[in-house]
């Protein structure tokens, strides 16, 4: 058996990724508190996240869309994973693999949409601070990947004889000397998901990334490249907030974590766990708002009705926001405990023959040998 375990980051790794994340959720958590300050009533905040288009006040604009606290609970949580040792190394670096695509993705077109012409009507000020804001959330994204790439450390075990009792340093005589061997609760790496949760992740999450990515081609060949292009690199008609991608941008992003989570879950690598919590979060507050707009329409009072496409759409919001909600259940399962912690470690036996032995070693003769 090798005595070389997996590789797992190492303990500084593990605290500067802990400091990453702290920094990405307080940004965030920030311009949230801004929000929550220039607002009327604070309900205002809420309701913006939700769709609304009302404005906080003339020459402002909101800068936090629905996303943004989800990202503040991601960044935490993946922080509190870095510092929890019960947490296993492999699904610790996928928590902050996840958090940093997450990022990176959401917060890519902001860097030239918050520089853009068309947003000078708000304050300069305003928008400099909003576009520093996501070029440092970028700038510790990418460390994100850095720490997790070059804080990898390979653990050499440490084989050595273990007598069955008696002081440190005593040799006991003894039959045979075994190595341990882990209980058997199936394939996969410390904190990979069982079969079952991966299959349903897999499977959700592959439909709603495909359903996602199948609307972004139809609004392409409906609308045309030119107004496309506008809801996927910005404009000022399809604007909500300073911190939001534009809208099919975000829709192509979420269905590219939606299927990298599913591929990650259907290999049932230890990363998808986190993968898929991240996605699931995501999607879950997309379709989520998807749901209060058609909702404050009236399409659902009114839905055979409606044209087939506004019935489509409406039953891809519900089916994105359920999909979200049972994957989110199913990712937070525990995955499969560590079962090759002392995988080397040596097991002596034998000392007496009814001695109790493990349960994969031979028995010991009846009658030992003479001067043993």
């Amino acid at each position: 058996m090798s005595t070389v375990r997996d590789g797992v980051l190492t303990r500084g790794a593990r605290g500067a990724g802990a400091l990453i994340c702290l920094l990405l959720a307080l940004l965030s958590a920030g311009w949230i508190i801004r929000d929550l300050a220039v607002a009327e009533h604070s309900a205002d905040v809420w309701w913006a996240w939700l769709g609304e288009t009302r404005r906080p006040r003339e020459f402002t604009a909101w800068a936090t869309s629905a996303l943004d606290p989800l990202l503040v609970l991601g960044a935490l949580a993946a922080a509190v994973a870095q510092m929890r040792t019960a947490v296993a190394s492999s699904v610790a670096a996928g928590a902050l693999l996840s958090l940093a695509a997450a990022v990176a993705l959401l917060r890519i077109p902001l860097v030239w949409v918050l520089g853009a012409d068309w947003l000078q009507g708000l304050d300069g000020g305003l928008t400099g601070w909003a576009r520093l804001t996501v070029l440092a959330q970028l700038a510790l994204a990418a460390a994100l990947f850095v720490v997790v790439a070059a804080g990898r450390r390979r653990s050499p075990g440490r084989p050595g004889r273990h007598t069955a009792g008696g002081p440190a340093g005593a040799v006991a005589p003894v039959y045979g000397v075994v190595r341990a061997v882990p209980s058997v609760v199936g394939p996969g790496r410390p904190g990979s998901p069982y079969r079952g949760p991966a299959g349903t992740v897999a499977v959700l999450l592959g439909a709603t990334g495909l359903t996602l990515a199948g609307w972004e081609i139809h609004w392409r060949q409906q609308l045309g490249w030119y107004l496309y292009r506008k809801g996927l690199l910005g404009d000022a008609s399809v604007f909500r907030a300073l911190l939001q991608p534009p809208v099919h941008w975000q829709g192509a992003a979420l269905a590219v974590l939606a299927l990298g989570a599913a591929a990650a879950a259907l290999r049932r690598a230890a990363l998808s766990r986190p993968a898929a919590l991240t996605a699931a979060a995501l999607l879950l507050a997309h379709g989520a708002v998807a749901l209060v707009h058609t909702a404050r329409a009236g399409a659902f009072g009114r839905l055979a009705a409606l044209s087939v496409r506004s019935q489509l759409e409406a039953g891809t919001a519900v089916f994105v926001a359920a999909a979200a909600l049972v994957v989110l259940l199913a990712a937070a399962r525990p995955g499969l405990p560590d079962t090759y912690r002392d995988v080397d470690a040596m097991r002596a036996y034998g000392s007496a023959p009814g001695e109790a032995r493990p349960p994969h070693a031979p028995p010991p003769p009846s009658r030992l040998p003479p001067g043993w």
